[in-house]
């Protein structure tokens, strides 16, 4: 593990030095500053957890807003999250909120009755919520949602780039002679109402660039993101769309619902329709047929978000907004399209 030791001796700094940037001190160069945050940062480096307690005069949890109760792939960062929060000896508290709440108005809730010293917003929708959110002022990180364009120096991001999966999910399908596609999950965002989730933008792109208009009233049907929300969404979908081919499930969760639904309305997978999920869930090896999903790096997704939140709360900075590489998992539940 690296100590304070290794930052000044790989610095070139002294440890009085270090000691100064790690606490936020004025009387330090600009070039000592940079320099030796940067390698706090590359390093990961963690200040001994006891006396940074001592120092604290607010709670000294994090607490951590998730959205959504039977999201599966959640509940595996979430896991993730809380052994990391454990191996830097960091105390959480955890709360869950429906699918289609404020959770802006949550955070502000918790912040008068808990008083964390930081969130972490698990699948949040900040952006229908930015000028309440303005409000905030402790270290925040999101995690699933971009928040690079918010314009918040308390925010970091870490998540998937979901306009481009969703792109190739629908690549794959097309390559595989699948013109009449159906989209599973997610809901409508913001006042408006407007198709925002970026794994249904990219879907869409990708059918528009090879001539194809997507028909949101006739081939998407909104659900949450679960099984049993998935297998009612199909049936609904294939009362209105019987002739699709092919359905992108925004999770695997949905995904396996899916299956089900189309085994009871005598539909078979991969034969008479495709199926593609999203998250690369463990259980996806053991559905029949196997399915072919994008596999997400939730431990990944889990290490960064929680080291740079406590990196913030050690040592201030700006925030972060990174991408986090994804995976196509081939199974079993795509086939080419034999029906044109």
């Amino acid at each position: 593990m690296t100590t304070i030791k290794d930052i000044a001796r790989i610095s070139g700094y002294s440890i009085g030095t270090v000691s100064r940037v790690i606490n936020n001190r004025a009387d330090v160069s600009e070039e000592a500053r940079e320099k030796i945050s940067k390698i706090i940062r590359e390093r990961g480096y963690q200040p001994n957890s006891i006396a940074r307690k001592l120092k604290q005069s607010v709670s000294s949890e994090v607490s951590i807003i998730v959205r959504g109760s039977k999201n599966v792939f959640f509940e595996s960062i979430l896991e993730e999250i809380q052994i990391k929060m454990r191996e830097y000896d960091e105390n959480i508290s955890v709360q869950f909120i429906g699918e289609t709440d404020n959770e802006v108005e949550t955070a502000a809730r918790i912040i008068t009755y808990l008083k964390p010293k930081g969130i972490i917003f698990l699948g949040g929708y900040i952006d229908a919520s930015r000028h309440d959110f303005s409000q905030i002022h402790l270290p925040c990180v999101l995690v699933t949602n971009d928040a690079r364009d918010f314009g918040f120096d308390n925010l970091s991001s870490f998540t998937t780039d979901y306009f481009d999966a969703g792109k190739y999910v629908v690549d794959r399908l097309l390559s595989e002679g699948h013109t009449r596609i159906g989209i599973l999950g997610g809901y409508p965002e913001g006042p408006g109402r407007e198709y925002k989730n970026g794994k249904i933008l990219g879907a869409v792109e990708a059918l528009r660039e090879n001539g194809i208009l997507f028909d949101f009233d006739r081939d998407y049907e909104p659900c949450s993101y679960s099984a049993e929300s998935g297998y009612k969404a199909l049936e609904i979908l294939f009362r209105r769309s019987p002739d699709l081919t092919a359905v992108f499930a925004l999770s695997d969760s949905i995904a396996f619902g899916t299956i089900r639904a189309l085994k009871d309305i005598g539909l078979r997978v991969p034969e008479d329709v495709s199926v593609i999920g999203f998250d690369g869930l463990t259980y996806a090896n053991y559905s029949i047929p196997r399915l072919s999903t994008i596999r997400q790096d939730t431990a990944g997704l889990a290490k960064k978000s929680v080291d740079d939140l406590l990196m913030r709360l050690s040592y201030g900075g700006e925030a972060v907004h990174e991408l986090v590489p994804y995976e196509y998992i081939e199974g079993e539940s795509v086939a080419v399209n034999r029906k044109s």
